[in-house]
């Protein structure tokens, strides 16, 4: 029988807290976008205009350096959330998050290789906080949300990663633009400028600390984990509006059994495939996701003028450009469609779309780039990259976040999130990988470069043509079912 705070959590309307705690979780998401979009313009900075071969692979060094770290995050704060408690660790990941973003600004050197081995070594920290966030975020949202809307409000807090996305490029144009104006078209100051920009994303996420201090732990963990329901009513009663008498219970019930672990044969004969369906499906996602996003470095070097033409922050700004206007023509809209058919049509219909529909643009833009797309960077070669991003957005980069959230037991939910987002991570440093091999020898052999980034194109609509067939012969669907119907937990 389900408990009755369980029951109501599951009924009640959507609330003002409802959207405060989007806000709140959403801010480490943000933060995580806003770091990993700000490195590829101001590598601009930081070469200022020096001929440099090594900028091809210092940026997917640096993000794979990001990511080792979030894989390590994922995993330490995700079990660190089913042991102690969402609530008692979240607060530490955003602080990890804004010092290593401040720590990145301080990066001590002016000579190129110092910076980026200091630069790495906090990179890596906040690549722990933002790691560690990802799994809280998650669960958290998942377990204070009722079975209607679910969907809609953990989508809403990872369409936080499309504004820190945006963020990231406003802030470094408008650096730039102050920065140029203030030195007479003469980057002099380039070294200043980029710290500035990597410290300033540590704001919004700094400010929300506070808040997520006050939240209490979600009722689902008090209830289910630490078997304290009389406190899970009175923490709900305090933030939502559901009077105690709707949420106390009658009689007291009887202590749960004594849990099976995680690394147990039950485990695996419960929920052995819905680990491996979450976790392959983000693997194969983030090995397109993170390769596609540093190909926009190929791929503006053929849009962009010529660099001799401008200076260091001039270069910096149309970047940055560059990806606001990608971010706004189809990312953040990606994040929005979501949002609003996650729970119309639910999660595997759409991860399954937009892995097949991401899989025939690659397609469209691979086939045909040698012979056709390397001379015409138009605006149709645009259309269809920006495509690419509204495709992974508006289907598996959203849903990935979502189902390892509402699939597994409270006891193991942040585990479990932690667990696919660490494999996940993994795709990513190998897509970075890939991208540091497409990325060499482009200047001075065209015709090899031009066949390396079909290649690379074919390779991503493969991997998303074997997502969309893992969607559809693993994961299962969770709309309109609450978290206790979908943990499978009492099936024999």
């Amino acid at each position: 029988m389900a408990l009755k705070v369980l029951s109501a959590l599951d009924t009640a309307k959507t609330q003002l807290y409802h959207f405060k705690a989007i806000m709140i979780a959403g801010m480490g998401i943000f933060t995580d976008a806003y770091d990993f979009f700000c490195i590829t313009p101001i590598m601009k900075l930081i070469y200022n205009n020096k001929v440099s071969r090594s900028e091809n692979y210092v940026i997917p060094s640096l993000l794979a350096t990001s990511l080792v770290g979030a894989a390590i995050g994922q995993l330490i704060f995700g079990t660190l959330g089913d042991r102690i408690g969402r609530r008692r660790v979240y607060g530490l990941t955003l602080m990890i998050m804004v010092l290593s973003s401040i720590g990145c600004g301080f990066s001590i050197c002016t000579t190129d290789d110092c910076v980026f081995v200091t630069l790495g070594f906090f990179r890596f920290i906040l690549g722990i906080g933002i790691g560690g966030d990802y799994p809280l975020s998650a669960t958290i949202m998942s377990e204070i949300a009722n079975k209607r809307t679910r969907g809609a409000f953990i989508a809403a807090v990872f369409s936080m990663q499309g504004f820190g996305i945006l963020a990231a490029s406003i802030v470094t144009m408008v650096v730039c633009a102050i920065f140029n104006t203030a030195s007479n078209h003469v980057a002099n100051k380039a070294d200043i400028a980029w710290r500035l920009i990597l410290m300033l994303g540590a704001i919004p996420a700094g400010l929300t600390f506070y808040w997520r201090m006050l939240m209490p732990e979600t009722a689902r963990y008090t209830a289910l984990v630490e078997q304290n329901i009389v406190q899970a009513a009175m923490d709900m009663e305090k933030v939502l509006e559901l009077p105690m008498s709707e949420i106390r219970e009658d009689i007291l019930l009887p202590p749960s059994p004594p849990p099976y672990p995680l690394l147990s044969k039950k485990f695996l004969c419960r929920h052995g495939r819905d680990l491996f369906s979450c976790s392959l499906s983000w693997f194969l996602l983030d090995i397109v996701f993170y390769s596609n996003n540093l190909l926009q470095s190929q791929i503006y070097k053929q849009l962009l003028p010529h660099k001799e033409k401008m200076n260091a922050y001039d270069r910096t700004y149309e970047v940055a450009k560059f990806q606001a206007i990608i971010a706004v023509c189809s990312t953040i809209p990606g994040y929005w469609f979501t949002i609003y058919f996650i729970d119309r049509i639910g999660r595997v219909k759409i991860q399954m779309m937009g892995f097949f529909l991401m899989a025939l643009v690659y397609l469209a833009l691979g086939i045909p780039y040698r012979m056709h797309w390397e001379k015409h960077h138009n605006l149709g070669f645009l259309v269809l990259y920006s495509l690419t991003f509204f495709f992974a957005n508006f289907g598996p980069n959203t849903t990935t976040f979502i189902v390892p959230a509402e699939l597994f037991p409270a006891r193991f939910r942040s585990t479990c999130h932690g667990i696919s987002g660490a494999i996940g991570k993994v795709g990513a440093i190998i897509g970075s990988v890939g991208v540091f091999w497409a990325s060499n020898g482009g200047e001075e052999d065209s015709y090899l470069s031009a066949i390396k980034m079909t290649v690379s194109f074919i390779i991503l609509a493969v991997v998303c043509l074997l997502g969309m067939v893992v969607t559809f012969f693993f994961t299962r669907e969770t709309m309109g079912r609450s978290l206790e119907e979908n943990e499978n937990e009492y099936d024999d």
